[in-house]
């Protein structure tokens, strides 16, 4: 079994895009459907991990839900990325962070045109162990 894609449906597909790419996506591909199209995208070296949904003729934004948390990516250069985001009109949520004191890696948020959050962590980032 392996991990092949997170879906997520958006309103704008320029919009999204440009935020996607901003991030280091590539767009793979696109899948056409009755009413709905499939554009997938992957970050370099990796699968087509990303895939977004438009439902044409839907005029109106997406409700994301109480259910829906982040995507995590691990960055080489959080500062970098984020200055590349926000010469683009994107900001982070708020200033990145160590998360539970952990000085090992920072991360910060920023949310995508439909308002899904994307962790951003830079560092050695392994899952805590906690328990």
């Amino acid at each position: 079994m392996r991990f092949v894609h997170t879906n997520l449906r958006v309103h704008d597909i320029d919009a999204s895009l440009r935020f996607y790419e901003a991030l280091g996506f590539e767009r793979r591909g696109r899948l056409q459907f009755e009413g709905a199209y499939n554009v997938y995208l992957g970050l370099p070296g990796d699968g087509d991990t990303l895939e977004l949904t438009v439902n044409e003729g839907r005029d109106e934004p997406y409700d994301i839900g109480s259910g829906y948390g982040h995507i995590a990516l691990a960055v080489e250069d959080l500062d970098a990325l984020l200055e590349r985001l926000r010469a683009e009109g994107i900001e982070p949520e708020k200033p990145p962070y160590h998360p539970g004191g952990r000085t090992e890696f920072t991360i910060c948020f920023v949310a995508d045109p439909d308002g899904y959050r994307i962790e951003l962590i830079d560092g050695d980032f392994t899952t805590p162990q906690d328990y």
